[in-house]
């Protein structure tokens, strides 16, 4: 791959890896290119921070096709032409998902459980339709205070690979720190917590696989749970006590995956934290069947999720990640995906509202970066305003 475009248009004809390792001078005049955004109203502090590139790229850090350049290799410097390459990409990812339904079902919702905690919360167990005769559960947490006259910010918070499923980030069971969606209504949000579809049939992933294909047989599972996501979009735009212009998303690991396709698909979602996702096809295990299947190990595959960031500007995105080996999905090397994005994401205008948060503890979420994941929703979500 080339280096990046610079302003005049000229090709270097050097590669970006190349680059970084003999000419890290010359790379820091290229600061254009990612240049940190200033903190301003309505913007997180320490926005700067989580726009700096790392002083070294990891050897496995990918080089990533650029963003703006159209199909007969133009530059895209203007928003309107950017727009007009965004409805091209959202189709090729769309073809490549497959067919979901067209139309969604109603909701019809209703309450199989309900607990106060400590007089400031409800949570309730709610049952509803996901697709037209599939009824999915969640855990819906609400401050008491919340109501109509009173109406809060809502995030969809989606739950990683783990047989307690929605009982973890409700706070039902597990440990503390992964209670993520409890922890963020205890802060005035409120929170729906949707259990992946791998888990509707007692956490047998391939039963809960060739039911979903005996329904889609042209979809991938991926679509499968953007759709479930998106349908927990639905349920809190739906509720009375929740402005439904202020949604977002959150999730760690598997959770994580599913926050970064709804942000992208779904443009109700106004704010996103992805903990360890896993940018690059090769971080994590994208190529399995309840993911996105073996396609994306071909050679010819052209897509990849920097696509998906530059989908989801101008809204407010944060990636958080663990940086520890193996054992981590993203860490310096998924900043790539970041530099290529903030191209798009300053076409809207500066700052930017995209970053990453390397947290340096592996693959976990730890109080310093659920702090972050919190106050990126509280400011983007413009809670307490």
């Amino acid at each position: 791959m080339k280096v990046p475009e610079m302003a005049s248009g000229a090709d270097h004809g050097v590669s970006r890896r190349r680059f970084v390792a003999a000419a890290p001078a010359v790379l820091a005049g290229l600061a254009w290119a990612a240049k940190p955004g200033r903190a301003g109203a309505g913007e997180v502090e320490w926005l700067e921070e989580v726009q700096r590139p790392p002083s070294r790229l990891p050897p496995e850090a990918p080089d990533l096709p650029p963003l703006l350049v159209g199909p007969g290799g133009a530059p895209i410097r203007s928003r309107a032409r950017w727009e007009s390459e965004r409805k091209r990409i959202r189709q090729d990812w769309m073809r490549f998902l497959g067919p979901m339904p067209a139309d969604r079902p109603p909701l019809e919702m209703e309450i199989l459980e309900e607990e106060e905690l400590d007089g400031a919360l409800v949570r309730q167990l709610v049952r509803y339709n996901a697709e037209a005769g599939v009824r999915v559960e969640g855990y819906l947490l609400a401050p008491a205070a919340a109501s109509e006259r009173n109406r809060r910010a809502g995030v969809v918070v989606l739950h990683q690979t783990s047989s307690l499923t929605i009982d973890l980030v409700a706070g039902v069971n597990g440990p503390e720190e992964q209670q993520i969606g409890l922890k963020l209504a205890r802060r005035g949000l409120v929170v729906f917590c949707p259990r992946c579809f791998l888990w509707q049939d007692a956490g047998n992933f391939l039963e809960a696989m060739a039911r979903f294909k005996q329904r889609h047989p042209d979809a991938l599972c991926m679509h499968k749970m953007l759709w479930d996501a998106s349908r927990g979009v639905d349920l809190l735009a739906s509720l009375p006590q929740v402005d439904a212009n202020r949604i977002g998303a959150a999730g760690h690991s598997l959770g994580a995956i599913e926050s970064l396709y709804l942000a992208a698909f779904d443009e109700r979602v106004k704010a996103t934290v992805a903990s360890e996702a896993g940018m690059d096809f090769s971080f994590t295990n994208w190529h399995d069947p309840w993911f996105l299947g073996p396609a994306i190990r071909s050679p010819d595959f052209k897509l990849n999720h920097h696509q998906l960031l530059a989908l989801t500007a101008p809204r407010a995105f944060l990636l958080l990640a663990g940086e520890s080996g193996r054992h981590a999905a993203d860490g310096d090397r998924s900043w790539p995906f970041i530099e290529a994005a903030l191209k798009v994401y300053r076409l809207y205008g500066s700052p930017a509202s995209l970053g990453i948060y390397n947290h340096g503890k592996g693959h976990t979420l730890p109080p310093q970066a659920f702090q972050r994941m919190a106050e990126w929703l509280e400011t983007y979500l413009k809670v307490g305003l």
